[in-house]
């Protein structure tokens, strides 16, 4: 017992957590660029249907379950000969350590498209899970992962487990593919447009992308998620918009043609 909590496996427990409430706290603390903002201040008081205490402690609910979630994994998995051997050696070479990450984005979107968009095309999913994450109208940063507990762990604690054990990824590796997908994912939520910032210059599925999929006009839309917007262009889901200054500072996002879904 004492090897696994000093394991690599033990690390991906709580690693990717720490890193949640640490970017997502820097966003809390540059919600004051109000020039930057898809949503008003006022957005957030008054079109979000539950308090951000509630989202505080929803979060860390579903935080608890996907640690739990990992712990009986790899408990159930962990082979300390293999461990040894994957930290002794510097296996890995740069063309596998892309190779094994590509495959777990890959596997990663996949799950999350599929299920999250039967989560909204089935009306019984969507009203008893789903629809705890869009009471947040107006998305901000420390929300990303605001999800009927369920809904988390079919969504993304089930999709990171299988990208783990499909992608052959150790351990080690999967803190930091973890720890960059929590990124993402926060990044997509935090409500703030801002020019410098590297996910929304490298990837089409980023901040304005899903707020999209936050508005009644974009809801049936824009599925994909953390990375690629490739589902959503291939199977017909996806809405173009564009990025337009409002009325009183910052920015919004305007779907220009919703898809046929």
């Amino acid at each position: 017992m004492d090897e696994f909590f000093s394991s690599d496996e033990f690390m991906v427990m709580f690693v990717p957590i720490i890193v949640y409430w640490v970017y997502s706290g820097l966003y809390e603390m540059l919600g004051s660029l109000d020039n930057y903002r898809l949503h008003s201040r006022r957005d957030e008081e008054t079109k979000n249907l539950v308090s951000k205490l509630d989202v505080f402690k929803g979060v860390l609910f579903q935080q608890t379950l996907q640690a739990a979630t990992t712990f009986l994994i790899f408990k159930l998995t962990h082979d300390p000969n293999q461990s040894k051997t994957n930290n002794s050696c510097t296996s890995s070479s740069f063309l596998t350590l892309g190779r094994q990450i590509f495959v777990a984005m890959f596997v990663l979107d996949s799950w999350q498209y599929m299920v999250h968009r039967c989560m909204h095309s089935n009306k019984f999913l969507y009203r008893n899970f789903h629809s705890w994450h869009h009471r947040v109208v107006a998305p901000y940063a420390f929300a990303a992962q605001y999800n009927h507990p369920l809904d988390g762990f079919l969504t993304e604690a089930l999709s990171g487990a299988i990208a783990f054990f499909i992608s052959g990824m150790s351990a080690r590796t999967s803190i930091f593919f973890f720890s960059f997908t929590t990124i993402k994912g926060i990044d997509d939520h935090c409500g703030l447009v801002l020019p410098w910032n590297p996910f929304q210059l490298l990837f089409s599925n980023n901040t304005a992308y899903h707020d999209v999929h936050h508005q009644l006009s974009g809801s049936k839309c824009n599925f994909s998620q953390p990375f690629f917007v490739v589902w959503d262009k291939v199977l017909g889901t996806y809405a173009p918009y564009s990025i337009q200054k409002r009325e009183g500072g910052g920015y919004e996002a305007r779907v220009l043609k919703s898809c046929d879904n």
